[in-house]
């Protein structure tokens, strides 16, 4: 039984929820419209400000798509009526980080910098705070496509686990190693 897939989803005031024939649900809300595709097999109705998904039977491909289709549905409705945000702080000496429009330039301990695109969807903001490491910020109402550009963003400077270096998300724990001092006492 898919606990998930059986909650409600709320529609919130202000937000307007639409689902065409061939299952695409459309929401539009204060933070941007999104559209997303269910599959086929799916019932979804609408019923005043509660949005129920329906699997049509006990098969295990239906239970196994009843709680996805809940969630994504879910994150698009959060999506256009509140939105969503990653941070990422870069920690090294050196590393910096500006940006001039969806354009990041990027100083990650490389003998050049990196220009990362970051799609128009998304808006982007750094800051540069003396004493502590800089952080970079990712606002959206898609919340797919803002984490696909924070793992891309993560990739280009994976941390590494002896002095913890690297491109993080802010308040995420890295795992330490010892050191080669740590094996000869």
């Amino acid at each position: 039984m898919s606990r998930i897939g059986n909650k409600l989803v709320v529609i919130p005031a202000g937000v307007t929820v639409s689902v065409s024939n061939d299952n695409v649900v459309t929401a539009k809300g204060p933070k941007g419209e999104l559209t997303q595709a269910i599959d086929k097999d799916m019932k979804i109705s609408i019923e005043g400000a509660e949005l129920k998904v329906v699997r049509p039977s006990e098969q295990k491909r239906h239970k196994a798509l009843h709680g996805l289709s809940r969630s994504l549905i879910n994150n698009t409705i959060v999506g256009v009526s509140e939105g969503y945000k990653k941070e990422l702080e870069l920690v090294g000496v050196g590393y910096k980080a500006t940006n001039n429009g969806n354009i990041l330039d990027l100083s990650l301990g490389y003998s050049h910098n990196i220009y990362f695109v970051v799609p128009s969807e998304i808006k982007v903001s750094t800051e540069m705070v003396k004493g502590k490491s800089p952080l970079v910020t990712f606002e959206g109402c898609d919340k797919q496509l803002i984490g696909l550009v924070a793992a891309k963003l993560r990739g280009l400077r994976k941390i590494e686990p002896y002095k913890g270096k690297g491109v993080r998300f802010v308040g995420e724990q890295v795992r330490r190693k010892a050191g080669k001092t740590a094996a000869k006492k």
